[in-house]
């Protein structure tokens, strides 16, 4: 036999926290034992119930739907306890039981024996496969932890990136006074679910913000609930940066800068910092500039078209 192994950096939680997060019902749970989950695929156990054991993903969430059960009762009572024994004995992380189905006793006896979480939901088989999935997207996707401030400007998620000192609260705060929402300041945990980056705050410092001179405040408390916001998909960072005489800065921007984020490419703007400009008004117009561009408008090749019209 030969187990076909899904090899994935394995998150541990626990069976009570399992069910509360999807919804489901515990049958069995053993004490004081976690689920180690390693894929974000789910499985029907249909062929292994039918005595084909050559190739069985083990590290997967098995799911019972009415056929599986309608087959298993089915199966004399010693073949069934057999093929059974053979399904927990693959330590599968857990099973669960769709359509709020009888749970058998041998389910329960090799449960036990195998100290195997059992769950049920009153969902449609299929549906629950979906969850579960979308579940796994979100515990086991790859993570990392940043420094900077993240912010929903105008519906889009911005991260504010610069060197220690250079303003980068300051100019947060002023954007959350004109009416634009807090993620995270200073350190962001942002996650990749498929081909999107979503941040976050660490639960610790979640609506908090440091200002130098006035110490940490709650943004919550002193801007109302609408002035944050939980999580946000990453969509553009801006740098902040001090004015370099030397250095060359183009007018039209640079539409090849990307920074890297999980192995994913975000737009990125460099804004220089010097006296008398307004940081919060240049970051929402570059905002602004973002979205026209994601809709097709692009400033540079409306100036050469008018320059074409003005030549002919």
């Amino acid at each position: 036999m030969r187990l076909i192994k899904e090899e994935t950096d394995k998150v541990n939680v626990s069976p009570k926290k399992f069910a509360e997060d999807c919804g489901f019902e515990i049958i069995y749970a053993p004490e004081d034992k976690e689920m180690s989950l390693s894929t974000m695929s789910v499985s029907r156990p249909g062929l292994l119930l039918s005595g084909f054991t050559e190739y069985f993903a083990s590290s997967r969430i098995q799911v019972l739907g009415k056929s599986e059960m309608a087959y298993l009762a089915s199966l004399p009572p010693e073949i069934r306890a057999e093929r059974l024994e053979s399904l927990f004995s693959k330590n599968i992380p857990c099973l669960i039981i769709s359509r709020g189905q009888k749970v058998p006793r041998e389910i329960l006896e090799a449960a036990k024996e195998s100290s195997t979480p059992v769950f049920r939901s009153e969902g449609v088989t299929a549906m629950i496969i979906n969850d579960v999935t979308s579940y796994l997207n979100e515990l086991l996707a790859p993570t990392v932890s940043m420094h900077g401030i993240l912010l929903d400007i105008y519906g889009t998620g911005v991260m504010i990136v610069g060197e220690s000192g250079i303003g980068k609260s300051e100019t947060a705060l002023e954007l959350i006074h004109r009416g634009h929402r807090l993620v995270s300041d200073d350190l962001i945990e942002f996650r990749r679910v498929r081909d999107d980056i979503y941040g976050e705050a660490p639960a610790i410092i979640k609506h908090m913000m440091e200002i130098r001179g006035l110490g940490i405040i709650d943004v919550k408390a002193v801007y109302g609930v609408g002035a944050v916001k939980k999580r946000k998909r990453l969509e553009l960072v801006i740098g902040l940066e001090n004015w370099a005489p030397e250095k060359e800065y183009r007018r039209v921007g640079n539409p090849n800068l990307n920074e890297m984020i999980l192995d994913i490419p975000i737009p990125k703007y460099i804004i220089p910092i010097m006296p008398g400009r307004n940081i919060a008004i240049l970051i929402e117009v570059a905002v602004r500039d973002f979205r026209l561009k994601q809709e097709g408008y692009d400033t540079l090749s409306e100036i050469e078209k008018r320059m074409e019209d003005g030549h002919r």
